[in-house]
């Protein structure tokens, strides 16, 4: 009897568990994406709307020969122009003369050789370049993304007139989920509506935090017409300062693509934007012509101590602790408890920048380990602070660890 009695509860106990099981709502596809900051390449920076499926493929091998696969570059992501009209029942068409086998085929090239595959489209009625947009297609596109088997979608911001920023990204990303493929969602709406504070509650991956990224150091520049605005790698930076707190793991401020390499900065330059960019766990999206490296571009983009500090798991985004005039340091947390430091100069001629202890959360009598990150040196053990002469418009970017 007493068997009975216990078979019989544990009968029960099933029954009662079973329905809890059954109503726990399953997770959407895009769950568990970019839960360190999407390291890729965009072909905008470089060749604008100049766009094919030869180009795009070529790009791909050269991303696997260069070693920036290797380096953790996985993403291929095609930006505007692919697209040209829709078709009687108003599907999306790619450029047949630009993309002769379609864009399945370029997708799974890009798969052939073990990475990802991105598109561009906008939350508007057209995007930036005129093409047509998703505004009204958002599911019926979304099904077409994932038949091409696109795993990044960069949804841009032109053209959307009165549109509700939050809502239009809510959208696209539940019509991403509903078709049932992990798909990265990169909101390129450039900070107007203030993105941080709802990317993360709508499913963004990443989400512009700036205007866009002009190939060069300085400030902000009113364009040709007088709007605002352009920006340099300085104001973008400058623009990055309190938004920390919204950036995380599977959801990232976004201070636009990288223009390392693309000409317009020296490389001086250019490794400082790409130091900042790993401190603030920026996606680390290149913009350049990976065919045509000069090594100088390629060891800054290979940097695979600097990229660990970008991917580090914490997920943490750097800050901006001091600032005298054009002398600043950065920091940020990394998972074994130890710091990222940038010391940046901003100004036209060398100078010597001090980080200290204080700054970075450490006390002043902590003995601490300091590594630099570019010249792949062990600097010695130091307390309470560290100083260095600093390049002008360069960085030395170290670890601390105590």
């Amino acid at each position: 009897m007493k068997m009975m009695r216990a078979l019989l509860a544990i009968f029960f106990c099933i029954l009662l568990f079973v329905p809890a099981v059954i109503a726990q709502p399953s997770a959407p596809p895009s769950a568990n994406l970019a839960l360190t900051p999407p390291m890729g390449w965009n072909s905008w920076n470089k060749f604008a709307c100049n766009v094919s499926e030869d180009m795009i493929k070529s790009m791909a091998d050269a991303m696997v020969k260069s070693g920036m696969k290797d380096a953790g570059y996985v993403y291929v992501n095609i930006d505007d122009c692919w697209q040209v009209s829709r078709d009687a029942n108003a599907n999306i068409v790619a450029d047949p003369q630009r993309f002769p086998h379609g864009m399945k085929a370029v997708g799974d090239y890009i798969h052939s050789l073990g990475l990802k595959f991105g598109v561009y489209s906008d939350a508007g009625s057209k995007t930036c370049a005129g093409r047509p947009g998703g505004l009204g297609h958002e599911y019926q596109d979304a099904l077409q993304y994932a038949a091409w088997g696109v795993d990044y979608l960069k949804y841009d911001w032109c053209n959307a007139t009165t549109q509700d920023a939050k809502a239009s990204y809510a959208n696209i990303r539940a019509a991403l989920d509903a078709s049932g493929r992990p798909i990265v969602l990169s909101i390129c709406e450039w900070g107007t509506a203030k993105p941080w504070l709802w990317g993360k509650e709508v499913g963004g991956n990443l989400w512009r935090s700036t205007g866009d990224i002009q190939d060069r150091w300085g400030g902000q520049q009113k364009w040709p017409d007088g709007t605002c605005c352009s920006n340099g790698v300085l104001s973008i930076i400058d623009q990055e300062v309190g938004l920390q707190s919204y950036a995380g793991p599977g959801h990232w401020n976004d201070p636009d693509m990288l223009e390392v390499g693309n000409g317009g900065m020296t490389d001086v330059e250019y490794r400082s934007h790409f130091s900042l960019w790993a401190l603030l766990a920026a996606p680390l999206i290149a913009g350049n012509d990976l065919r045509d490296m000069r090594p100088e571009i390629h060891d800054i983009l290979t940097n695979k101590e600097v990229i660990a500090v970008n991917q580090d798991a914490l997920g943490r985004e750097g800050e901006r602790v001091a600032k005298s005039g054009d002398l600043e340091v950065w920091a940020k947390q990394l998972k074994d408890g130890s710091r990222a430091v940038i010391l940046l100069n901003r100004g036209a001629t060398e100078q010597s920048i001090t980080a200290n202890w204080e700054d970075l959360g450490y006390p002043n009598n902590v003995s601490a380990a300091v590594h630099d990150l570019w010249s792949h040196k062990d600097l010695g053990k130091s307390t309470e602070k560290f100083s260095a002469a600093v390049a002008s418009h360069g960085v030395v970017m170290i670890t601390v660890k105590p």
